[in-house]
């Protein structure tokens, strides 16, 4: 019977792939503060910025590849039953290789209608400008899940996480809610692995620490876990 694994994957199994991370730039993404491109009240105070940050996110996508660590990710649906839940809004587990993915905070290769009542439309790498509607006149805006919005996915993941044997948290310092709280419906019994170069605060006793990077941390894993 096959295992059921699901990984809980954030910005730093991404890094390694050459895309920055929020943390990293010292509180700025290219100049740009975070409640200024990454909160719904930054999109209505000035949704020009918004988009063309989203603009500029889309173009450093394109240029960037999966690494190892998304690589083996994927590989282990040879053998396992396996789900991707990311904060990450990137494509690399898809185009890795990986087909069950839930991405919670949304998609930058995506957009929508900013009343999400229409569809999501998937534009690649293309940019998207203000004045861009849909075919009932509304504003599109990047498929993105900002501060001060719901998580849609947030139940989905959790019911995942709940079945799973293996929960594997690769790349993420789990300080994101509603994020960050997934671990806690893991089951008793579950093996929980934590793959992060530095301390990470978690109140469980039943983790273990592969304090790696995260293509490194991969192959430890993929180690412990088929012995």
């Amino acid at each position: 019977m096959k295992r059921k694994i699901v990984i809980l994957s954030g910005a730093g199994i991404s890094a390694e792939s050459g895309i920055k991370t929020f943390r990293d730039s010292n509180g700025l993404w290219e100049e740009y503060r975070v409640e200024d491109v990454a909160s719904i009240d930054g999109w209505y105070r000035n949704p020009e910025i918004v988009q063309e940050f989203y603009n500029q996110r889309r173009v450093q996508l394109s240029t960037v590849e999966p690494n190892r660590a998304h690589k083996l990710i994927a590989q282990l649906e040879r053998d396992n039953d396996v789900v991707v839940i990311t904060q990450n809004v990137d494509n690399l587990h898809e185009r890795a290789g990986s087909s069950r993915i839930i991405h919670l905070h949304g998609e930058l290769t995506k957009i929508t209608p900013e009343d999400k009542n229409g569809d999501v439309y998937d534009i690649g790498y293309q940019q998207i400008k203000i004045g861009d509607c849909d075919s009932r006149g509304v504003q599109l805006r990047p498929y993105i899940v900002w501060f001060g919005e719901d998580v849609p996915e947030i139940n989905r993941a959790a019911e995942e996480v709940a079945t799973a044997d293996i929960l594997l948290i690769i790349g993420t310092s789990l300080n994101v809610y509603p994020a960050a709280g997934l671990i806690y419906y893991a089951k008793k019994d579950a093996q929980i692995y934590l793959i992060d170069p530095k301390d990470v605060n978690v109140q469980l006793a039943n983790v273990v620490h592969i304090k790696d990077k995260a293509t490194s941390g991969m192959e430890k894993f993929i180690e412990q876990v088929s012995a």
